[in-house]
């Protein structure tokens, strides 16, 4: 099982990013959380809050998530990290049937 975390403006946008991967069967599920974000961008230290979508999907879907994630994220250069995890069989098997 593959996870992809992405950073979004705000809960709104996070939602319908899930939803659009959800539609196109790329991820089997997303969770959404607030978080607070502080990073460097344009030479100044920003403290933000922002909404992050774990989305679980498979190694050979991800490639796949970042394409659609860029087409319809706000922001310039949106964070998508693939973060490898090992789900126990019933979930496992559950994911692999709803991703395509």
């Amino acid at each position: 099982m593959t996870l992809a975390y992405i950073t979004c403006k705000d809960h709104k946008e996070a939602k319908r990013i899930s939803v659009q991967l959800l539609r196109k069967r790329l991820i089997a599920c997303a969770n959404i959380f607030p978080i607070g974000s502080i990073y460097w961008w344009k030479g100044k230290i920003v403290n933000d809050n922002e909404n992050v979508v774990i989305a679980k999907t498979n190694n050979k879907n991800f490639s796949k998530v970042v394409k659609e994630v860029k087409k319809i994220h706000s922001y310039a250069i949106p964070c998508i990290l693939k973060i490898g995890a090992t789900a126990n069989k019933d979930y496992g098997q559950w994911a692999n049937k709803e991703i395509r």
